[in-house]
């Protein structure tokens, strides 16, 4: 029994880190997957194809200059949906209807008071370490709630290092992507939170609201 299960636990292994390698790649080609994966082409293609097939992903055409095209491949909607990343209906049906009562003003100072609780919900948990222990306890934090989230190092000309002050946190899903389309500026608001419970500055450089394929913060002291 155990020997016929393995390889279509292995073969869902495998769909499982193609799917989390686009996620946090944004696109890839086969080539690069197989070498990532250490597995072979073959294999790739045909994860590939199960996983288009599924709904999952999508393929895109790269033109070459000679020979044949290439594909790169990402995740489609659904394949986004497979990861953690949104509120339930009854929570954004809430939100709605929240809004339609109060107002759009009074919205926006409910939801900035919901992120100053939770600044200093993560303050309390993160402590009083160095800023490179905050962050990393920040990560942990957000992974537990179903983020995502890694971050690294950087120096001033935005190469990871292994140790320094200034930090990229990244974070390949959200949570309230739904919220940030009809209230955009819960995003604002989640910068002034990190900054707030990690005492320092953050920027955004990347948003998944833009179209790309993760969020990035630039965090740095003050």
């Amino acid at each position: 029994m155990t020997t016929t299960q393995q390889p279509s636990t292995k073969q869902a292994s495998t769909k499982q880190d193609i799917l989390h390698h686009l996620l946090k790649q944004g696109q890839c080609t086969v080539q690069a997957l197989a070498e990532r994966l250490q597995v072979s082409p073959q294999a790739v293609r045909r994860h590939l194809k199960d996983l288009e097939t599924d709904g999952l992903i999508v393929h895109q055409v790269v033109q070459a200059r000679m020979g044949r095209p290439n594909y790169t491949y990402v995740l489609s909607p659904a394949g986004r949906d497979r990861f953690p990343d949104r509120y339930d209906d009854f929570a954004i049906s809430l939100l709605d209807t929240l809004a339609e009562t109060v107002g759009a003003d009074q919205m926006g100072s409910i939801l900035r008071k919901q992120w100053e609780r939770k600044a200093l919900e993560y303050r309390d948990r993160i402590g009083n370490g160095s800023l490179e222990n905050r962050v990393h306890q920040l990560v942990e934090l957000r992974r537990a709630e179903g983020y995502m989230a890694e971050c690294h190092a950087i120096d001033a000309n935005g190469t990871v290092i292994s140790a320094g002050n200034r930090f990229i946190l990244t974070e390949y899903n959200c949570a309230i992507s739904h919220i940030a389309e009809s209230f955009p500026s819960v995003c604002g608001h989640e910068l002034e939170m990190f900054a707030a419970a990690l005492d320092c500055t953050v920027e955004r450089t990347h948003w998944l609201v833009n179209g790309e394929h993760r969020c990035g913060y630039l965090i740095q002291p003050k």
